[in-house]
């Protein structure tokens, strides 16, 4: 019988995590953000509330998920940031971090949550980079355009930019893989990306040190393409695996040193979402360009949420002293200059006097 239920338990923890095998884990958070540990599943579909939450924005629909707590209310995260990692269930992260199973691994975009940031602090500009390297889509909203205006983003960029004096390549052990093969440099491109980040942002500290919240969600398909490619037997993706998995945690201690330690750093690892995301996506041209509030990509609003406090304030002040020019004007157009002026009662008495 023992035995029995010994296999039962065994053959029922491989079920759950093979419904489960994709993973959210939490490398880096502040101390007003509460995560819990605890082997609490988390919809796909909820990651982006999930974000919202963690930011202080309000969500449509309540998540009555317990891995995330309340937290500190009044001191929020200054930043987060999102990785998602196609091609595998999970990396050998540090064992400090959260990681939670991925239920439901269906295709979830930030974008509610970036323009939550851009129209609350619209006049900030606060940084929001989406960038998903592998299909060459990018958004930049606020001062992202100015800070990661030199960021290779382009397939061809990418390549050129690993090849100069100061890439990964000289720097990072590729083991099994190879400056050759095309499927290599397009994971080994994602890394530089990341690397190109960090350290174009940490030429604008100042940045990281406003009071507007940034964002930034990058998409790293490179492991996925290395598992097709070579196998996920190979010592191609084991390797790339490892890499990854170092990577992402220098990487997260770079943003969170560069956010003195008030940044969130969230990695979502996905074997393969169920369908495809179907989503508009922004170039770096168009995000330039877009210096008219009322513009057609819906960027901002031609008002922010202080509007209705403004207008109240200047209403009521111009009401007020509207006011107290009638009054004053029908009181001096009624004055009796005999009794009411001092003037005229000085002059009546010095008259008398004389």
């Amino acid at each position: 019988m023992m035995a029995a239920a010994a296999a039962a338990l065994a053959l029922a923890s491989v079920l759950v995590s093979g419904v489960f095998g994709d993973e959210f884990s939490v490398l880096r958070s502040p101390q007003s953000v509460v995560f819990r540990d605890g082997n609490w599943p988390i919809p796909g579909e909820r990651i982006a509330d999930v974000a919202a939450l963690s930011m202080g924005f309000s969500v449509e629909e309540d998540l009555s998920w317990p891995g995330l707590a309340v937290g500190d209310l009044f001191h929020r995260p200054r930043a987060t940031v999102l990785v998602t990692v196609k091609g595998v269930d999970k990396l050998a992260l540090p064992k400090d971090g959260i990681s939670y199973p991925l239920e439901n691994a269906v295709p979830f975009s930030l974008d509610r949550v970036a323009d939550a940031i851009h129209n609350l602090f619209s006049e900030e500009t606060p940084v929001v980079l989406q960038l998903a390297p592998s299909e060459e889509r990018v958004y930049m909203v606020g001062k992202a355009n100015s800070v990661f205006e030199d960021l290779s983003v382009t397939l061809r960029q990418l390549r050129n930019r690993l090849f100069q004096d100061n890439s990964i390549l000289s720097s990072l052990p590729l083991n099994s893989l190879s400056r050759n093969n095309e499927v290599d440099l397009l994971f080994l491109s994602e890394l530089q990306v990341l690397r190109d980040i960090s350290s174009l942002l940490s030429r604008h500290k100042h940045l990281a040190k406003d009071h507007s919240p940034d964002l930034y969600s990058l998409e790293l398909a490179g492991l996925d393409e290395i598992g097709k490619h070579y196998g996920e037997d190979s010592q191609q993706f084991k390797d790339a695996s490892q890499i990854l998995a170092d990577f992402l945690q220098k990487f997260a201690d770079e943003m969170s040193s560069l956010y003195g330690g008030n940044a969130v750093v969230e990695v979502v690892t996905v074997k393969t979402f169920d369908t495809p995301l179907v989503r508009k996506t922004r170039s770096i041209l168009q995000a330039k360009q877009m210096a008219n509030p009322g513009s057609p990509y819906n960027l901002a609003y031609r008002y922010n949420i202080n509007y209705a406090v403004v207008f109240n304030i200047i209403l009521w002040i111009m009401l007020g002293l509207a006011l107290a020019v009638v009054v004053i004007s029908y009181n001096l157009w009624n004055m009796d200059p005999g009794y009411d002026s001092i003037i005229y009662r000085m002059t009546n008495q010095k008259i008398r006097m004389d």
